[in-house]
């Protein structure tokens, strides 16, 4: 996608510099873009932690790109392995809920036992954490051409009409490498000519709606309005909704949805008052193993300063401020879970089917022939 009329993905490789991998620092946004430079694995993991990098994509990818840089690092004698084996218990710790940090790291894990040398594994590291990039952008590009028909179908029935499309969070190309989920079928509506406008909700405590999806909408020309978390339910009962679309961190096989908190709401809002909610995913967000979201999904509970703190453009600098009483308590659930029944279809990148297990096994087959993958530590994954 475009900054200032530039391509950028959230994340790449240096030009001049393989051994450096560049991000964008979110913690700036919208008020300043700065690019951070991510030289060892330690630093990648802090950037996963601290969210200067986060969406479920964009963390799966850093953690491929972690593993490369944690591979650059390893004694180059027996004790390779055990080092990586050690990276990726680091990595996979550094954020839970999402599945797509687990998912890359085991790539990675499997892809290093093909490796004869510590030279040969330092190069299979390093195009497997591209491949992983590479994989995260075709896959958005395809749910946003899936994602199209949808808005177009919309835009038929509305005669041409502008088609409002509400979304919670951030689930846009800074969420993954380029194109986003969410709004990857927005963007393609957009240059295909489609009368769109996106209400964008500013998703407290951590404001990655207005902070991030208000700013990469409007770098792409996209018409938007920032609205309060609790405005969406008005907006609904009075026909200013036609849909929402959202991303995940990770669905179940049967189709519960783990998203930004604040998610399950606009879906019984949606429901409600009979608008279409769409949840927008790559594979790699669905966790094969587990069925029942309520009770399996780890939901992270962050620090409760960011609910008592704000932070904001004010006399040309970034400042935080208090916005509670003094030393009151406050609680800070990262996540929900939107029931399967609450869903009206996940758009995928291998096309569109309801929430269930079924219908999700319907476009990957192979799935329900091989099984799980092999386990891993659920209490560990990516992001918001």
């Amino acid at each position: 996608m475009r900054v200032n009329g530039k391509h950028y993905r959230s994340i790449w490789v240096k030009e001049d510099d393989d051994r450096v991998i560049r991000v964008i620092d979110q913690r700036f946004l919208p008020h300043r873009f700065v690019i951070e430079d991510l030289r060892t694995s330690g630093e990648v993991i802090t950037a996963i932690s601290d969210m200067h990098v986060r969406g479920a994509g964009l963390i799966g990818a850093a953690a491929g790109y972690g593993m490369y840089l944690a591979a650059l690092e390893a004694p180059q004698d027996g004790s390779f392995d055990r080092f990586m084996a050690d990276a990726a218990r680091r990595l996979k710790a550094a954020r839970p809920t999402a599945v797509n940090l687990s998912w890359a790291v085991d790539r990675q894990l499997r892809a290093l036992e093909y490796g004869k040398t510590a030279a040969g594994k330092i190069s299979v590291a390093f195009e497997t954490a591209r491949e992983i990039a590479s994989i995260d952008i075709d896959t958005c590009r395809r749910i946003g051409e899936y994602g199209l028909k949808i808005i177009e179908e919309m835009s038929r029935k509305k005669g041409g009409k502008t088609v409002n499309i509400l979304t919670h969070c951030n689930a846009g190309w800074l969420a993954m490498v380029d194109y986003g989920t969410a709004t990857a079928p927005v963007y393609a509506a957009f240059e295909k000519g489609v009368d769109v406008h996106v209400w964008v909700d500013e998703t407290r405590p951590r404001n990655q709606g207005a902070a991030l999806t208000a700013w990469e909408l409007e770098q792409q020309g996209v018409p938007c309005t920032i609205i309060a978390d609790n405005a969406g339910g008005h907006l609904m009962q009075h026909g200013m909704v036609d849909m929402v679309i959202v991303g995940t961190d990770r669905t179940t096989i049967a189709g519960d949805v783990a998203n930004k908190i604040g998610t399950y709401l606009k879906a019984l809002a949606a429901r409600d008052n009979n608008i279409p909610f769409y949840v927008a995913l790559p594979s790699s967000s669905i966790d094969w193993e587990i069925e029942e979201g309520l009770s399996e999904i780890p939901i992270e509970e962050r620090d409760g300063d960011e609910v008592r703190y704000i932070e904001g453009l004010c006399d040309g600098e970034i400042k935080r401020v208090l916005l509670t009483p003094e030393g009151s308590r406050a609680s800070n659930y990262g996540f929900d879970v939107t029931p399967a029944r609450l869903v009206t279809a996940l758009i995928t990148e291998r096309g569109v089917c309801k929430a269930g297990r079924k219908e999700i096994l319907s476009l990957f087959p192979e799935r329900e022939k091989i099984g799980p993958p092999p386990a891993t530590d659920k209490t560990r994954g990516s992001d918001e």
